[in-house]
């Protein structure tokens, strides 16, 4: 009897420490992501809901308000918005203001390859 509770502890111990072991190598590969929120108006820019970014506009939200890091305008830039980029600025959105990371509205437009919303930007910058 005593030969069988011995083997079996060795049996369990060995088979526990693999399992502890592959869940220790397993737990290596983890990724743990930021999540990131944006608020109402921003989220509006990005799917470019026109109708919704002008009703929040007349509701007074305002324009430019850093939502993530970055301002509306820079959204509307990054994602190539162009009527709402033309909306923002009609409504006086900052164009030369720099997001948390140092970047304009046209340098999210030139890094996107957002071509219209930078011409755009430029000619509201003359």
């Amino acid at each position: 009897m005593k030969k069988t509770v011995i083997i079996l502890s060795l049996a369990l111990s060995t088979y526990f420490g693999q399992a502890m072991s592959n869940f220790n190598a397993s737990i290596e590969n983890v990724t743990i992501e930021k999540m990131v929120v944006v608020n109402p108006f921003c989220a509006a820019i990005v799917q470019g809901d026109l109708e919704m970014v002008e009703k929040l506009i007349e509701l007074g939200e305002d324009i430019n308000q850093k939502s993530n890091g970055k301002t509306p305008l820079q959204y509307a830039a990054r994602y190539n918005r162009v009527e709402i980029a033309k909306l923002l600025l009609d409504n006086g959105a900052k164009l030369n203001t720099k997001c948390d990371k140092g970047f304009t509205a046209l340098k999210y437009a030139e890094i996107s390859k957002a071509t219209d919303v930078a011409q755009l930007l430029k000619s509201y910058k003359k």
